[in-house]
């Protein structure tokens, strides 16, 4: 290795390791550290293959980690150089061996400044490698969690090959202050790292009516302006709604949520004036990176979220092109009463139950009374649709169901069609309803190239995948809906589910139970728990998971058909065929639920003339 720091160059791209910043052609591309570092364990070693074991030993020292995190971080590093399924012209899988950093790399020395800054916090890394020849590699698995805990240790060789001695500087930001002056004072900004963001619910300082909407209503819209900025990574709504009425530290949330910053705020209102106090603040180290106070009326409370909005991403170091601010300043309703049933809609739709979806029908459709070019609104209402046919909450009215919210989806889209929701709603249909797999996949990427930050998108992609075979890809997007929405129940369930698929039942295990610890009452995560412990052989304890299920109508069903055949594995014959004789003698019952018992006693149902 090199007496001198210096960048690593390959193809277009610029690796700096004293500013932790990965470039193509000048741009910056926004990784996460932990998929930085790994970028940097490869290139410090190109040409040769490093094990799984000791890539995992570098990257988490001192900490037992699944397999799955080194390979979300490998795929994350993939989709960052902009590498496909099948394209591998930077990083090859090496089966039952690791990985090889394959393109031509160039290292070139930087300055006796930056030399100095590193000789200072140097961290070297022993890791054990062995060369070895190339292969074809599969789409390799994300996981959600972000560990940013620096390189700094020594790890000892387990077996003989050849060893690297990788030095890897610490993370050093040289912050740039940017100074610019607000009406009532001059503000400090936070460095350019500061790219993933949460948008608390605003907390209201008196109880006047009108705060009802504003408190959730102002976090929702700002997340919805910020998610246009490709640049920045911005938690969904879903994701902080349990955040509006606690008070746990700042650092904690951000923690929780996985960001770089969290923007907090109050409202006041008197009679047709609202003071809106906002801050954004560092996760590190609590400290205040900006923050300013608004005076306005009511009714020009969608000027204030653009001014807010606008300022936020300059404080964030991001530079916006004309689209990107015109964006920012898009309004989707000049109508505040629809407005604030939309966001109610969104509400209840994200609960994912029966009586939270028919909730949001009611908004939406009342949002839409309000304000007929309501784009947003439309969009809400085919999601509600789509779901209530989704999870069976009306089996008898499925179909009309679908009609309803695919109108919804092309009203959506005519009034507006850089709707991201939109897109993914009319995705989900092509996907599930027309088994329409090349309009589907073109719905999910423009959907994902309009907002990246949509996590709903993401998990709909993934469910897509996985009904056309692609398993390692449908994990990987289920795994990015993850990281953008790291509390969600219905996402977290699916990451287990998706494991379940790949057969990886200790990894599904224990990420659902993971998901019940925040969300105990969720009740798809006990049912696909349910189904991971029969096939481990442990059918007591999935009989307890599966009759802890209390669901939709479709999944009541589903869970009482798997646990008759986990009685019959367990060799409960009569409970079992009580079940069966429940099943044939309800008219709602799908006959592959019947299936499942009957292949459970190990019978054939040919006999049935259901």
């Amino acid at each position: 290795m090199s007496n001198h720091p210096f960048v690593y160059e390959f193809e277009g791209f610029r690796v700096d390791p004293l500013k932790r910043v990965l470039l193509k052609d000048a741009t910056a591309i926004s990784v996460t550290s932990k998929t930085l570092d790994t970028l940097l364990v490869l290139l410090e070693n190109h040409g040769h293959v490093i094990s799984k074991d000791e890539l995992m030993q570098v990257l988490w020292p001192d900490t037992i980690v699944e397999e799955n995190n080194l390979t979300q971080q490998i795929s994350m590093l993939r989709k960052a150089l902009g590498e496909g399924a099948r394209d591998h012209r930077f990083i090859v899988t090496v089966p039952g061996r690791g990985y090889s950093f394959v393109a031509d790399v160039n290292e070139v020395n930087v300055g006796e400044t930056e030399l100095m800054v590193a000789r200072h916090i140097r961290s070297t890394i022993t890791v054990n490698i062995e060369e070895g020849a190339e292969s074809n590699a599969t789409v390799a698995e994300r996981n959600a969690n972000h560990f940013q805990t620096p390189l700094a240790v020594t790890i000892r060789p387990r077996s003989p090959g050849k060893i690297v001695s990788v030095t890897i500087a610490a993370a050093v930001v040289l912050a740039s202050v940017v100074v610019w002056t607000a009406t009532r004072k001059t503000e400090s900004l936070p460095t350019a790292t500061q790219r993933s963001i949460a948008v608390l619910p605003f907390k209201p300082l008196n109880d006047d009516p009108a705060n009802d909407y504003l408190t959730t209503g102002m976090a929702d819209a700002l997340i919805a302006k910020l998610s246009n900025i490709k640049q920045i990574s911005v938690r969904p709504t879903s994701a902080v709604l349990k955040y509006a009425d606690q008070n746990q530290s700042i650092s904690l949330i951000g923690n929780e949520l996985g960001v770089d910053s969290v923007l907090e705020g109050t409202i006041q209102t008197a009679g047709d004036k609202v003071r809106v106090t906002v801050q954004l603040v560092s996760v590190k180290d609590g400290s205040s990176l900006w923050a300013r106070t608004f005076d306005e009326k009511i009714t020009d409370i969608f000027f204030l979220q653009n001014v807010i909005s606008e300022q936020v991403a300059q404080s964030m170091l991001i530079s916006l092109d004309s689209e990107q601010q015109r964006q920012l300043r898009k309004r989707y309703t000049d109508n505040v009463q629809a407005y604030q049933d939309y966001v109610r809609g969104r509400y209840f739709w994200n609960q994912r139950n029966e009586a939270g979806l028919r909730k949001s029908l009611d908004h939406f459709a009342k949002a839409i009374e309000l304000d007929p070019g309501y784009g947003q609104a439309y969009a809400g209402l085919a999601d509600a649709y789509i779901l209530i046919a989704y999870y069976g909450v009306d089996s008898t009215a499925a179909d009309d169901a679908i009609r309803k919210g695919r109108a919804a989806a092309t009203k959506a889209l005519t009034i507006d069609e850089g709707l991201a929701e939109a897109h993914a709603s009319m995705g989900l249909i092509k996907a599930r309803y027309d088994h329409d797999e090349a309009g589907a996949d073109r719905e999910f990427r423009r959907a994902l190239e309009l907002n990246p930050s949509y996590a709903t998108a993401h998990h709909w992609y993934s469910e897509f995948l996985l009904m056309i075979g692609r398993d390692e890809q449908a994990l990987a997007e289920i795994v990015k809906a993850q990281e953008l929405d790291p509390l969600s129940p219905v996402i977290n369930t699916t990451v287990g589910e998706r494991l379940f698929y790949m057969r990886r039942y200790d990894d599904a295990i224990a990420q659902l139970r993971r998901t019940l610890e925040t969300a105990p009452d969720f009740d798809a995560a006990h049912f696909v728990l349910g189904l991971c412990l029969e096939q481990k052989g442990m059918l007591q304890e999935s009989i307890i998971e599966l009759q802890k299920v209390r669901g939709t109508s479709a999944m009541n069903r589903g869970a009482v058909a798997s646990m008759a055949h986990a009685y019959a594995a367990a060799g409960q014959e009569q409970k079992a065929r009580k079940v069966l004789r429940d099943l044939l003698a309800e008219k709602e019952s799908a006959p592959f639920l019947i299936a499942i018992v009957y292949e459970g006693l190990g019978e054939s149902c040919a006999s049935w003339n259901g």
